[in-house]
């Protein structure tokens, strides 16, 4: 298993004890120790969950998010996310800046 971002689809499965997220997270925790999110997800999760009032969930989150990793974007991320965008939009494929900004291997290389 290499490391790896883990997605707002996938932690909001994990925080709905979705089992084979369950099964994979803890597999993943015991070779790495930690889960790996990016700013973006931490602020996806927290806007969504303020906008429902759900502060039970807010507050599990926050914790969640104090045992992990929380990446954070750069310079460098956003440079190399800019490329990867020119490149697929040049191609005609659709594209998503948020996905794009995630997903950078920049970002998890911290």
């Amino acid at each position: 298993m290499k490391p790896a971002l883990v997605d707002t689809n996938i932690l909001s499965l994990f925080f709905r004890n979705q089992p084979l997220v369950i099964k994979n997270f803890n597999a993943y925790i015991k070779e790495y120790g930690k889960i790996n999110i990016t700013i973006i997800t931490y602020y996806e999760i927290v806007s969504g969950l303020k906008h429902r009032d759900a502060h039970k969930q807010l507050t599990s989150f926050l914790e969640f998010v104090s045992y992990n990793t929380v990446l954070p974007l750069t310079t460098d991320s956003t440079t190399i996310s800019g490329d990867i965008y020119a490149k697929l939009r040049k191609k005609g494929t659709p594209v998503d800046d948020i996905d794009r900004l995630r997903q950078c291997d920049c970002c998890y290389n911290h």
